[in-house]
């Protein structure tokens, strides 16, 4: 009986005729094998594409993903979706889930200005995230720093970055870049910081500087919505 296989294999096998029972017996294993190779089981979890990413990006940590979870190498998970709609900016900063860290998208072309409200790529953060991959205490993130010069013709100055998931290295590649544009010195000098265990001002989330993982340039070039407003209220962005 070979009503399971796809109409076009059993026309096929019908149109070939093999001379043998032996050769009719090896046509339709051959068929079979491949035909069941190619199937995808009905029940497979497509893995979301941004989940992807941080699987990719966090291979050293981060082992794969089932049942709408992140799995960590370590066998623990974290949830991707958490299914709650419709959030509020508010709550997509106070109470986000993995899928919403990436509700902003980077623009790599010249951005609009003024900037949309609220747009701000990479302020959306899930912290347990953050805590998991980096170290949940000020001491288990610096176990993983190390000093570099930042700019060394230009500027020179000693940072401490994280080598968590090569970050030390992007780091070095943009300094080695931005070290031949001497145009750019005033915006280099003067490096506001790179780790510093912090909540960010009026807020109760841990600022990004905590895993050693970001730089703030001279920020007398800067805009910070705090400063601009000379308040704290998040509402106002």
């Amino acid at each position: 009986n070979y009503s399971f296989l796809p109409t076009s294999f059993i026309y096929l096998y019908q149109r070939i005729k093999p001379i043998t029972p032996i050769m009719k017996k090896v046509f339709f294993l051959i068929v079979a094998a491949v035909f069941i190779l190619t199937i995808k089981p009905a029940s497979a979890e497509k893995i979301p594409a941004n989940a992807r990413k941080l699987i990719r990006y966090y291979k050293e940590r981060i082992s794969g993903f089932e049942d709408n979870h992140i799995v960590f190498t370590d066998g623990t998970r974290m949830k991707w979706d958490d299914g709650i709609e419709n959030k509020s900016y508010q709550q997509l900063l106070d109470v986000p889930d993995l899928e919403d860290m990436f509700h902003d998208k980077y623009n790599k072309r010249k951005a609009k200005i003024p900037l949309p409200v609220n747009y701000d790529p990479g302020r959306i953060r899930v912290e347990p995230f953050f805590l998991k991959l980096y170290g949940e205490s000020a001491d288990k993130v610096r176990e993983n720093l190390r000093e570099m010069v930042w700019c060394p013709k230009l500027v020179g100055q000693k940072i401490r970055v994280s080598t968590l998931y090569g970050a030390d290295k992007q780091f070095e590649k943009i300094s080695k870049e931005l070290d031949q544009y001497p145009e750019f010195a005033p915006y280099l000098t003067k490096i506001a910081g790179t780790f510093n265990w912090r909540k960010i001002a009026g807020t109760d989330r841990l600022s990004m500087h905590s895993f050693g993982m970001t730089m703030d340039i001279n920020t007398r070039f800067t805009h910070y919505w705090q400063w601009d407003c000379k308040c704290k209220n998040e509402d106002v962005v």
